[in-house]
């Protein structure tokens, strides 16, 4: 039976554990080593095993921690990633809330109003921005106009910080939206009825009741537009201008440009202990408040 009860374990958490394996592991291992080598003289990587002896150097990490631009890209990724996941919670939550506070007959429907943009190319709807916030688009000469009655100059609205932020947004609010419906629908509306009966206004059930109990779809809807963000290259690419590099296009111009693999690799190892910082922050956080 116990044998039974082993080889069932390993055939069911065995491929994932091998999937996880080749498909994460072995690339970040490959990653970190190649992060300690040297580049090739036409990019690339130089031979690890030089005159008999291992062909590593800590010079890339040396570079990243000398020139305080690569600090200053992380902490402009990092402001847009928070500014991302900040209004789309603030956009999301409204319309998930609606959602799981209809009828059963119009929820289908509308979730699947949210999750219909992912019918479509994303890169077809990242470019669909530069059309709307092109200078001769409407939505362009209405600000521009709006902005002139007051007295202020005309500005460009496509490959601008403001560009960016509004194609993160896009393209991230349904992953905000999702798992707080899924959160909200959850809860049981006997604890507003017993909160109303105790005196407490519209806003104290919100903020007493509703609040906390989403607080686990929050976590989950920051983490799926947070993470994504911090690393996304395409988005500046498309709508952003020459002094809007996060460190994906950061990351993508070294690996695929200069062919720096060393240095990539470097950058994308501190993207990745950044992310795992926040993830173990985020996870304090939350483990504060359950035990408060």
């Amino acid at each position: 039976m116990d044998k039974g009860v082993r080889l069932l374990k390993w055939l069911t958490g065995g491929p994932p554990f091998l999937f996880l394996l080749a498909f994460f592991v072995a690339p970040s291992l490959i990653m970190i080593v190649a992060s300690f080598r040297f580049p090739g003289e036409y990019g690339g990587l130089a031979p690890l095993i030089a005159d008999g002896k291992a062909n590593l150097t800590l010079e890339t990490y040396r570079f990243f921690f000398s020139d305080f631009i690569y600090t200053q890209v992380f902490i402009k990724s990092f402001v847009m990633a928070l500014a991302t996941t900040l209004i789309c919670l603030i956009m999301a939550y409204p319309v998930a809330l609606l959602i799981a506070r209809s009828s059963k007959k119009f929820r289908d429907l509308m979730v699947l109003l949210v999750v219909l943009p992912f019918a479509s190319n994303f890169l077809i709807r990242v470019y669909a921005w530069m059309i709307i916030l092109g200078p001769q688009a409407a939505f362009s000469r209405m600000i521009n106009g709006a902005l002139g009655l007051f007295g202020f100059e005309p500005v460009a609205l496509l490959f601008s910080p403001f560009a960016v932020l509004v194609g993160m947004v896009y393209v991230h609010l349904p992953f905000m939206v999702l798992p707080l419906y899924t959160n909200l629908e959850k809860h049981d509306p006997v604890l507003l009825d017993a909160a109303q009966d105790l005196g407490a206004n519209a806003w104290q059930r919100f903020w007493r009741v509703t609040w906390p109990l989403s607080l686990p779809g929050v976590y989950s809807g920051a983490a799926l537009v947070f993470i994504p963000v911090l690393g996304m290259f395409a988005i500046p690419d498309i709508l952003g201008g020459t002094g809007d590099i996060l460190i994906g296009n950061l990351i993508k111009d070294q690996l695929l440009g200069t062919r720096d693999w060393p240095f990539g690799s470097t950058l994308s190892i501190m993207l990745t202990l950044v992310v795992l910082a926040c993830a173990g922050l985020a996870m304090w956080v939350s483990r504060r408040r359950s035990y408060a």
